[in-house]
């Protein structure tokens, strides 16, 4: 009788687990889902019920200039970023996995720091630091800040690959007369690749979908893809808003699943290869 007790407590105990996490996926998918059906809505209400399927909305964003000129921004800071990001993060963690030296525990501390910050809290910080030393806000000091919050994450990834990595490949390449650079170049890299597409693809992820860090760093003028959204939520929600959130949804949910893909199909050939 205990154990069918226990069994039976078991088995609602489970259901009661299911049925809580379908709902928190509920909660959390059902206003993008929304978004997303919103944005094919023929009329100019953004809500239900929907007057009919239409792609107009999709059709006037390629010539609402102040939101391709925010898409350009965003990519291009998003681009710099990864690609500044992914190189620091590669030295970083190389650095800090193979060498000793003084103050290692410290500087991997201050590495993962802004990590643990929440991004509102550092965002008025620096603004604070920048407005205390008359420094006004630029493109080049809305790069640095993403990339002050993309670094943690990329330093985090490369070095869980280089623990995987045996020392004795390295020392295996410098005892038949390999440089040091030639060893990273030829031997360590290429054991890097996935944590350095993983790295570049979350880094531009979190660049071009941040918000919160924009809305304080960047200059009088300049609008990133979130801060558009922002600012024309504050006139209206209109079925345009919703193309543009559906958009930003494919880029930052797509290039992952895309670099994924790329990924997969690498190693299955490296695979075949061998």
């Amino acid at each position: 009788m205990t154990a069918r007790r226990h069994d039976r407590e078991g088995r609602w105990a489970w259901r009661l687990t299911g049925f809580v996490t379908v709902c928190v996926y509920i909660f959390m998918f059902a206003p993008i889902i929304a978004t997303i059906v919103l944005s094919f809505n023929d009329s100019m209400f953004g809500g239900f019920p929907m007057t009919g399927v239409s792609l107009r909305w999709y059709a006037k964003l390629l010539t609402n200039e102040p939101v391709l000129a925010a898409f350009q921004t965003s990519m291009w800071i998003a681009l710099v970023t990864a690609a500044v990001t992914t190189l620091i993060g590669i030295m970083t963690a190389f650095a800090l996995v193979r060498f000793e030296f003084a103050g290692k525990q410290a500087i991997n501390t201050l590495v993962i720091l802004p990590a643990l910050v929440p991004e509102t809290i550092l965002g008025v910080g620096l603004l604070v630091m920048i407005k205390s030393i008359d420094q006004p806000r630029s493109m080049l000091l809305l790069i640095l800040g993403h990339i002050l919050l993309t670094l943690p994450y990329v330093v985090l990834i490369v070095q869980a690959r280089m623990v995987g990595i045996k020392r004795s490949y390295e020392e295996a390449a410098l005892s038949l007369g390999a440089s040091r650079l030639s060893t990273f170049r030829e031997i360590t890299l290429p054991l890097l690749i996935p944590a350095v597409l993983a790295s570049v693809l979350l880094a531009f992820t979190i660049s071009f979908d941040n918000t919160s860090a924009s809305l304080f760093w960047r200059p009088a003028g300049v609008e990133t893809m979130p801060t558009q959204i922002l600012s024309m939520l504050k006139i209206s929600i209109s079925p345009e808003v919703n193309a543009l959130g559906t958009v930003m949804i494919l880029v930052t949910v797509g290039i992952p699943l895309i670099g994924g893909l790329i990924l997969q199909s690498l190693t299955r050939f490296r695979k075949k290869a061998t």
